[in-house]
């Protein structure tokens, strides 16, 4: 494994033991990948996930926009489906990421979208 990825599960497994979600308070959890962006929001305390949105979702990838935007769609997107749930605050987990651009803009999304945290 590189130096940059075990770097970030270090930071991952540090923000992990600070923060975890509830039915009432889920966990909003972000992935990046080169290409697209996944959240997801996670009830620890059952170990399921409550919603789930991403940029391959066929209305967000329908849009060609470029991936910040994108990825502002899928915070929006992701506040929407726990709008849905009756859910209006979350604890937000970066994974590892550095919060800007991609991270952030998933963050912005949801917070226009009406999530709290």
């Amino acid at each position: 494994m590189s130096s940059k990825i075990s770097a970030r599960q270090k930071i991952r497994y540090r923000i992990r033991k600070k923060i975890s979600g509830t039915a009432s308070k889920p966990r909003l959890s972000v992935f990046r990948s080169n290409k697209d962006i996944y959240a997801q929001l996670i009830d620890d305390e059952n170990a399921v996930t409550l919603a789930s949105a991403s940029s391959r979702a066929k209305d967000i990838a329908a849009q060609k926009v470029n991936k910040v935007d994108s990825s502002k769609l899928v915070g929006a997107a992701i506040a929407l489906k726990s709008a849905e749930l009756g859910i209006t605050n979350v604890v937000f987990d970066r994974s590892g990421y550095l919060y800007h651009g991609r991270i952030k803009a998933v963050a912005d999304g949801a917070r226009e979208g009406g999530l709290v945290f």
